[in-house]
């Protein structure tokens, strides 16, 4: 894919859809990858994540991962068994993440494998895990932290800068220099971006000049609801299902970011009277573990949320936060008949927990699912969403009685209007702009905004398809 004139960029995920971030930078003397993530939803995403790669692992000198979100970081583990040595350059946030992530991810793997087999052991196939807990503790060593803001040379010709993307802890935008024979040029990976004003994380840092640009487009065709009416949403949910009604609230949570601003939502209604005496469970141990490292990390908080920190430290508060780690507490709260909010992960019910919960608490009307973050096409999430009447869990089908409530207020993702303003935080217009991470009708309407109003030459990749830089 590289050649002897100049240095390509090849779109290997995320390209017409939204997970399976993977970019490789070819060169003379270089070849690096931005990102290796894991595709989710949809039948053919397993058979995308066993496949060989499009390169030789062992033949990529390093790696700049954006952030730790596991359609961006998943695949780590199989690249380094499969051959890749190099180092895997982040932020300390994000490497302290992937700790909890990637073994998660492998633990996952490896169960789904063990119970394949028991379904199927005299079928002669043995299921074997993406990859093992093994394969995720050996691809840990290879982490290497930076700061953010601070220029590093993980090649004599190359330089690079991590800057905050304010989309999950220790996300980053990452600004790349290369020299070789033809000249400089630099390029940024916008990662995912966060939305402007958001709890808890400070907003996307501005770059202001490139040459080459590779930018997110979950929602490129869409605006977010404003946050005061989603709150509101919010409130109305919790009276009606929980103060008025006798039901329990069930939220899909994603284990990282979601969990923790829903967390920071409900102790701030909570601060301002507009709710009382909650019960919260946070029903996953992942988003356990991630909720007490974000914690640790008050440095990486915008004003409101250290403000909020030294509230709760003050007085308490009158939020009954439940961490339930066995399966036992687990099973042990689906016997709770009304008064609960129950958060779980994964955040799009493709996995985990959340898929116990919705199989007891779907089939009743007084319960509501509350959907708090993008639905991948083809997964649980996106089918109840789209309004179900029936869903298959474990084998079984189940009836979907409870209230499905949608709240978009809430993204971990920019809006249109949101890319839009970072994509203006530029001086000058970049030579070409990338448009990726998104599905076709979100990345279209994303490219032809940035085309008519930036006036900026838009290409949206394929899957595979190389470009010169």
């Amino acid at each position: 894919m590289g050649n002897e004139q100049g240095i390509t960029v090849s779109f290997l995920g995320a390209a017409g859809e939204v997970t399976g971030s993977c970019y490789l930078i070819e060169g003379p003397g270089i070849r690096f990858l931005v990102d290796c993530g894991m595709f989710q939803g949809g039948r053919e995403a397993d058979g995308k994540n066993r496949a060989r790669f499009a390169f030789k692992p062992q033949d990529i000198d390093f790696m700049v991962l954006t952030h730790a979100h596991i359609d961006h970081s998943g695949l780590i583990p199989k690249l380094c068994r499969d051959g890749f040595e190099g180092p895997v350059y982040t932020t300390g946030a994000t490497t302290e993440l992937l700790s909890i992530m990637l073994r998660d991810s492998a633990h996952i793997h490896e169960k789904a494998a063990e119970l394949t087999n028991k379904r199927h052991k005299n079928h002669g196939r043995i299921a074997k895990p993406l990859y093992t807990m093994a394969d995720a503790e050996k691809s840990l060593l290879q982490i290497v932290p930076k700061p953010y803001d601070k220029v590093f040379r993980p090649q004599e010709n190359i330089k690079i800068r991590m800057r905050d993307a304010g989309h999950i802890l220790g996300s980053a935008i990452v600004e790349i220099w290369i020299r070789s024979g033809d000249g400089k040029r630099k390029i940024v990976f916008s990662g995912d971006l966060g939305q402007p004003g958001r709890a808890i994380l400070r907003d996307p840092a501005l770059i202001r000049k490139t040459d080459y640009l590779v930018v997110e487009s979950t929602y490129g065709d869409r605006l977010h609801k404003a946050l005061t009416p989603s709150l509101d949403e919010l409130v109305e949910v919790i009276n009606t299902t929980i103060v008025h009604g006798k039901g329990n609230i069930i939220v899909p949570a994603f284990a990282v970011g979601r969990s923790q601003e829903l967390i920071y939502y409900l102790y701030d209604l909570t601060r301002l009277g507009r709710v009382k005496n909650l019960t919260v469970f946070l029903d996953s141990p992942m988003a356990q573990s991630v909720t007490e490292l974000t914690r640790r990390h008050v440095e990486l908080f915008d004003k409101e949320a250290k403000k909020l920190v030294a509230w709760h430290s003050h007085t308490g508060g009158e939020l009954n936060l439940r961490f339930t780690r066995s399966v036992e507490e687990s099973k042990a709260i689906n016997e709770i008949r009304s008064g609960a909010i129950i958060m779980s992960a994964s955040g799009m019910c493709t996995a985990g927990r959340i898929l116990h919960h919705l199989r007891h608490g779907l089939g009743r009307r007084g319960n509501t699912v509350l959907i708090t973050g993008y639905q991948a096409q083809g997964t649980l999430g996106r089918r109840l969403v789209d309004g179900a009447a029936h869903v298959r869990i474990f084998g079984e089908d189940i009836a979907v009685r409870a209230r499905i409530s949608t709240i978009g207020g809430f993204s971990a993702h920019a809006d249109q209007k949101a890319i839009l303003h970072w994509l203006e935080g530029f001086e000058t217009a970049p030579r070409r702009v990338f448009v990726t991470h998104g599905e076709v009708k979100a990345s279209s309407a994303l490219s032809q905004i940035i085309s008519n109003r930036l006036g900026w030459r838009v290409l949206i990749p394929e899957r595979g398809q190389s470009a010169r830089i």
